[in-house]
């Protein structure tokens, strides 16, 4: 019964931050968003597995872990950088010696 409260209150959770997230006034906010979703899904995950006594479900619940935060680290890099490259590209600098 517990666990069944729990994942019903995770869900009511998930529901409030899918609001934030196309609600957010910032990419960043919707960023953060993203990412409190994904950590709720881990927990949602894990407790429905442990609801329908199911353990090989967090197995599940920590490669969707990793993939979030493999995910949210990439979408931060591709919005400061505007590319998912190596290395930012640095901008060149005028040589001093050439302009006298």
């Amino acid at each position: 019964m517990m666990f069944a409260f729990i994942t019903i209150t995770i869900f009511v959770c998930m529901v409030m931050i899918m609001i934030r997230l196309f609600a957010g006034p910032t990419l960043y906010d919707r960023v953060l968003s993203l990412n409190t979703f994904g950590t709720c899904t881990v927990l949602f995950i894990g407790t429905v597995g442990l609801l329908f006594g199911r353990p090989d479900f967090l197995d599940i619940a920590l490669l969707y872990a990793l993939i979030n935060f493999v995910g949210t680290i990439a979408v931060l890099k591709f919005f400061r950088y505007r590319r998912i490259g190596d290395a930012p590209e640095i901008p060149e600098t005028p040589d001093i010696e050439a302009s006298q």
